[in-house]
């Protein structure tokens, strides 16, 4: 390798590491502001929390990929020729192309490596993900108590107190409401002060209560007339009451499996799959229909013999509206009460039929699709972004994070609208899938060859010096026209007034 590869090389692979941990902090701050009410007060343990965070991570790598490549690009080509180091390489006669090579190269290993982490990573951790979540939505809220409110996140239990002191977590003026009874008897618990916390293992409530009193309602089946109260002191009482909810539970992964948990190889067989019962479906829906009702009298497939073939020949200049214009009023009427009883059974008929099926499975089918194209685009949009931000960066020279920042943004934004767009419209069926996921590389692909020409050429594209001298000739052309148009216009009064004395 050369020392000029080397060097471009080394020079990129710090911004590059540098940008993709940034992106990926930005991008994990949004899912953690998404999730936040999810998280908040269910008493997660730090793992629970680091676990779902790497799920997380895991799934944002394929959308954090391309604009780390992007903005390390500008970045690295944009401090090489701020430097003068890319005009130096470049006078010694080495194009842009073969300057950036080992980048290249480099690019390419990465895009091949994004390929396996979108196609076997993504959906492993997707599938963890879901299940987590999914334990974490059925805990309970954590155990905790606030002075003078009610704590209703026990079932048919509601527990009020007065104060807890932070340190001893001691709690003083205690009301509980217990309907726990399947005999439907109702407990009242008023103690002095106490303690009420989870078991280690969150299966039990541990109830300890200090000088209080306890109300116990009896009801039978004639409550609503007849009904007991009993009342009884006490100095201590401790209950252990089972509890469910509260500890989080561990649910197979393998149930929550969807397009976006499955491999290419699953993705392919899902599509075949998915295309015979679409077929299948819309066939066993719709042909009933076209049979029985649309074209229950057409027997132009059927043999028919001689004795029933009519001479079409002789009806070719005949006319329908004619041949009903030739009828009585009561046969015009018996006609049309006949075709508007056979158009309502046809339209009874369709609406009977279960199109969730078929619908369903269309559904389906969409966004496996989908996903099939998003694996394989992901390795080609971060190559374009490559394209797109080393010429950038040689035509910008300027390195930081400032411009780069603006630009690879601006870039990246377009590229997300159009890939959301696209999706959406080949998820809901509008456009082919295959449209849908190519449209941002489409059109970012002509804007990465683009620029690359330009940067080859060593263009001024974004030269604001040579804009302003540009501007500067055509206000100074604009100026030069406005006088001549001014003389012509002094000299054409002269002569229209000269012109004017000689007819007087």
């Amino acid at each position: 390798m050369k020392t000029i590869h080397r060097l471009v090389l080394k020079s990129y692979l710090g911004p590059m590491v540098l940008t993709f941990f940034i992106v990926m902090f930005v991008l994990m701050m949004n899912v953690v502001w998404r999730y936040i009410d999810e998280l908040v007060g269910k008493g997660l343990s730090a793992g629970i929390i680091i676990e779902l965070m790497t799920y997380f991570m895991a799934n944002m790598i394929p959308m954090g990929l391309p604009l780390s490549m992007l903005l390390a690009a500008i970045m690295t080509m944009g401090n090489l020729g701020e430097n003068y180091e890319l005009l130096a390489m470049k006078s010694a006669g080495m194009s842009l192309v073969q300057i950036t090579k080992p980048l290249i190269i480099l690019v390419s290993f990465v895009a091949v490596g994004s390929f396996f982490i979108g196609n076997n990573l993504v959906p492993a951790a997707n599938k963890k993900l879901y299940s987590t979540l999914y334990d974490i939505r059925q805990q309970k809220q954590a155990l905790e108590f606030q002075d003078g409110l009610f704590f209703n996140g026990i079932d048919n239990m509601s527990i009020r107190v007065g104060h807890q002191e932070p340190e001893t977590h001691l709690l003083h003026d205690v009301l509980i409401y217990d309907n726990r009874s399947t005999t439907g008897n109702m407990n009242t618990i008023v103690g002095d002060s106490g303690y009420i916390r989870l078991s280690d293992d969150k299966k039990y409530l541990l109830v300890t209560l200090y000088h209080g009193e306890t109300y116990e309602q009896t009801r039978n089946s004639n409550w609503y007339n007849k009904s007991a109260l009993r009342h009884h002191t006490f100095d201590l009482q401790k209950q252990i009451i089972p509890m469910d909810g509260f500890a989080m539970g561990r649910s197979d992964a393998d149930l929550f499996s969807n397009s976006q948990t499955k491999n290419i190889n699953q993705l392919q067989h899902d599509i075949d799959s998915l295309e015979v019962k679409v077929n299948t479906a819309t066939t066993t829906s719709y042909e009933p229909l076209l049979k029985e009702q649309i074209f229950a009298r057409d027997n132009s497939v059927l043999p028919q013999p001689d004795s029933l073939r009519i001479d079409k020949s002789r009806f070719r200049d005949l006319n329908l509206q004619d041949s009903i214009a030739r009828l009585t009023v009561r046969e015009k009427e018996r006609v049309w009460d006949q075709a508007r009883n056979m158009a309502k059974n046809s339209r009874n008929l369709f609406s009977a039929f279960d199109e969730s099926t078929a619908k369903e499975a269309l559904n389906q089918l969409y966004r496996s699709q989908v996903e099939w194209h998003k694996k394989l685009s992901l390795p080609v949009s971060i190559i374009i972004f490559f394209l797109i931000g080393a010429p950038l960066g040689a035509i910008i020279r300027r390195g930081g994070l400032g411009l780069p920042v603006v630009v690879s943004v601006i870039f990246f934004v377009i590229y997300y609208i159009i890939s959301l767009s696209g999706e959406k419209m080949a998820k809901e069926g509008t456009w082919a899938a295959v449209y849908g996921m190519w449209l941002s590389t489409f059109i970012l692909a002509p804007i990465a060859v683009y620029l690359t020409y330009k940067a080859t050429n060593d263009s001024a594209l974004l030269d604001t010096d040579w804009y302003a001298g540009k501007f500067k000739l055509l206000r100074e052309k604009f100026g030069t026209l406005l006088e001549k148009w001014k003389v012509t216009k002094k000299v054409k009064q002269k002569l229209e007034s000269k012109t004017k004395k000689a007819k007087k």
